[in-house]
């Protein structure tokens, strides 16, 4: 079950369009088209849901959308389908190379991406009018590439990140954990205040990456999706130099720059930090691994603009029944379905209608009821804030260069223009 962001470009991204590339000289369709004609037959015959680690833990669920799609329509049948977590990516390259991919496949948009690019995704958009009057805006548009006409994925479930602060660090340092920072602004004010009052404790811990230049108003990629463009503005560099004297002037841990760096979720569990971001469920793990935590952590919503992070369901373009395929996708991300599935586990919905259900809307009074209806509230605004096309192999090369920055060693706009020189040359040959 993936419901947060995980490592599926990079390499993966890679081998899906070098597979992809493949399967396009075997079979001869060209970038970018569709090998369908549209999903204008009857919804009938066979087809392949294929899902993503959701078995055996989920199958009465799947099983159960599956046998009511089929009691709607008696002369269709879905076969059901599940791969492992791990490899994943590798197994959608293998079945692009061999043109046999799933009739529905569950993909994230990173995965989709390179496979949209050559044909060999349906454009949902063409034979579905009301996408944008059923999903999330941010969550559809997770599915709308630069570059590319269309629509390539119904949004499934989401997740989105809420804040949450170490109260009692909070008061040993002089702030106040039910008036955190709003805004990245007024992060580096209160990270100033907790450093004057407690040298060895620390508000802030993370370098800033591409969301963050997003956040910060830069345009990071071109129009079509071509080419970074991020060094080409000031402001990018001025957040790295801002960074830069945070980390300098002893705001941060000073871990925070080296490979063995554990992440600012990890530090906040151990006490270390007073801050980090995490999904709506999130402070369950925190007092799990951390027991002392319990009554002492407070949630607000998400610094600037929240980000999005999407699962969704794609449908072959080559697919035999392609009503069939886009029938089926269409009411297994239905607001009925979703909602079932997202009372089971901690996601939300991408349905428009499911974000006044009372469960996802409504404070029960606890910190966890805090973060589930911030993050309910979060997703209605809720943005893609890393760009798809920038797969890991790109966004490692950024970050050993904004640590470079933040050290010294190297001038931002010096630091930023070689990742972008970096990144466009992967790009152009990914």
């Amino acid at each position: 079950m993936r419901t947060t962001p995980r490592p599926t470009r990079g390499r993966a991204a890679a081998l899906l369009a070098t597979a992809a590339a493949t399967a396009l000289v075997l079979t001869g369709c060209s970038s970018g088209s569709s090998g369908a004609t549209g999903g204008s037959g009857g919804i009938e015959g066979t087809i392949t849901l294929q899902t993503w680690a959701l078995t055996p833990t989920y199958t009465d669920y799947l099983q159960g959308v599956i046998d009511g799609f089929e009691k709607e329509h008696p002369d269709a049948k879905v076969k059901l389908q599940d791969q492992p977590g791990d490899g994943y990516a590798d197994k959608v390259l293998s079945q692009a190379s061999s043109n046999s991919l799933p009739d529905v496949i569950n993909l994230p948009p990173d995965i989709a991406l390179p496979l949209a690019k050559r044909g060999f995704l349906q454009d949902v958009s063409k034979d579905d009018s009301k996408l944008g009057d059923t999903y999330v805006a941010g969550a559809l548009d997770s599915y709308e590439y630069k570059g590319l006409d269309g629509t390539y994925g119904y949004p499934w479930y989401l997740n989105t990140d809420v804040d949450y602060w170490n109260s009692d660090m909070f008061a040993k340092c002089g702030l106040d954990a039910n008036d955190p920072p709003k805004t990245t602004d007024e992060l580096f004010t209160q990270a100033k205040t907790m450093h004057e009052n407690c040298p060895d404790d620390y508000l802030m811990s993370r370098k800033p990456g591409l969301g963050d230049f997003t956040l910060a108003g830069v345009k990071v990629l071109n129009g079509d999706g071509t080419k970074f463009t991020f060094a080409d503005s000031s402001k990018a560099a001025d957040l790295i130099d801002r960074y830069k004297t945070a980390y300098q002037d002893g705001y941060m841990p000073s871990n925070v720059l080296n490979s063995d760096y554990l992440g600012n979720s990890t530090l906040f569990t151990q006490g270390k930090v007073a801050w980090t971001t995490g999904g709506a469920t999130s402070l369950a793990d925190f007092e799990k691994n951390n027991p002392s935590l319990k009554g002492k952590v407070t949630v607000s919503p998400a610094l600037d603009t929240p980000p999005l992070y999407v699962q969704g369901l794609s449908v072959s373009s080559k697919s035999k029944h392609l009503a069939t395929a886009e029938a089926f996708a269409q009411y297994m991300t239905n607001a009925t379905n979703q909602e079932a599935f997202a009372h089971q586990v901690n996601i939300f919905p991408s349905t428009i209608s499911s974000q006044s259900d009372p469960y996802f809307s409504k404070d029960d009074g606890t910190v966890n009821g805090k973060a589930r209806v911030l993050a309910n509230e979060a997703l209605k605004k809720a943005k893609v804030l890393n760009p798809v096309e920038a797969n890991s192999a790109m966004t490692d090369f950024l970050d050993q260069q904004i640590a470079l920055a933040m050290k010294g060693q190297v001038a931002p706009e010096k630091a930023l223009q070689t990742a972008q020189d970096k990144m466009n040359s992967l790009l152009a040959n990914g």
